[in-house]
């Protein structure tokens, strides 16, 4: 004996189905539409924007070439580089220019520039051990500028962070 089957509730059951069907597809879509956003004023994005803004190509080619070599004292190669190492590559293959190796001597070549006047291609000098120069960036723009960071390796970082600002001891263009 066959079972009738009501015509109504079983419209109901199948618009039901195609409901839900409906509902699934749309939440599972929304997921994969979600867009991801990085919040503009972060450090990376500002350090993503000061490369952007590179006038010289060739220093952007250099700086991406170098980003992420680790430090290594006295190193001037990619299995490691000290910041007056990379300064004296970097100043040599972009503008020609020769400087001594070590930070202390580079600083001595350097005309003392504001630091509200610095252009790209400039040298920042740091003393994190007393009052000698220790340490030497290149200064890109917006407040940004490349070295080679004992911690984190050849990076762009943010000249307005305090750290760098209290011990920031010149700045300048190479005579």
């Amino acid at each position: 004996m066959e079972r009738a089957v009501n015509p109504k509730s079983y419209t109901l059951s199948l618009n039901k189905n195609i409901f839900y069907i409906i509902a699934l597809m749309l939440f599972l879509s929304s997921c994969g539409a979600r867009k991801y956003t990085v919040k503009s004023d972060t450090k990376a994005s500002r350090a993503a924007d000061a490369m952007a803004n590179l006038q010289s190509k060739p220093l952007y080619r250099f700086i991406t070439d170098w980003t992420g070599v680790k430090y290594r004292f006295g190193g001037l190669d990619k299995g490691g580089i000290d910041c007056s190492g990379f300064a004296f590559l970097l100043e040599k293959e972009i503008y020609g220019i020769t400087l001594p190796r070590i930070s202390r001597e580079q600083a001595n070549v350097v005309k003392r520039k504001n630091i509200d006047n610095l252009k790209e291609g400039d040298l920042v000098f740091f003393s994190f051990g007393g009052n000698d120069v220790d340490h030497v960036g290149v200064y890109l723009n917006n407040g940004f500028f490349v070295h080679a960071s004992t911690t984190r390796g050849v990076i762009v970082d943010d000249l307005n962070l305090p750290a760098y600002q209290r011990v920031l001891v010149k700045s300048g263009s190479v005579n």
